[in-house]
């Protein structure tokens, strides 16, 4: 092998490592784990119940997340909830549950920063209901809110 050759290999290696820093690629999927027994995960409890959850060691910047998120409606009466992601016990991204029996897809992005290094960090999916039916429903406890993560990508 010449030189010529070798010096010209490792330009074309940089120019595609380079390339590589970039563009930035898609690390890992996290796997989060329903700590219920249904496809979507439902409850129909007041205060915030962990309805997923999954352990990780973060060794990338930021957890792209979205969720899934629906009311129930029991007897004609919606029901409304809230939801709350945690990361380590800490609320880092949160919202509503419309009371209008309609699907709601929302997505964000989070930074791992603050815990990069971490052994475990715990990432819990939570939800409650705030308004609607008192009785009836699945459990007969009320309408249930139901949440689902449509993907969970650490990049």
């Amino acid at each position: 092998m010449s030189a010529p050759d070798l010096l010209a290999r490792l330009a074309t290696l940089e120019e595609q490592v380079a390339a590589l820093r970039r563009a930035g690629w898609e690390r890992d999927e996290l796997p989060l784990f329903a700590t219920n027994f249904t496809a979507m995960a439902f409850s129909d409890a007041t205060t915030f119940s962990t309805l997923w959850e999954g352990v990780m060691s973060p060794r990338t910047a930021t957890l792209s997340l979205g969720l899934t998120v629906v009311g129930d409606q029991v007897a004609g009466v919606n029901t409304g909830g809230a939801w709350q992601v945690l990361l380590g016990g800490s609320v880092v991204w949160s919202g509503t549950v419309l009371p209008t029996y309609t699907i709601a897809y929302v997505s964000t992005v989070l930074d791992l920063l603050p815990y990069r290094g971490a052994a475990g960090l715990l990432v819990e999916i939570q939800t409650r209901r705030t308004s609607g039916a008192t009785t009836g429903g699945r459990n007969g406890n009320g309408g249930s809110i139901g949440l689902s993560p449509r993907f969970a990508r650490l990049l």
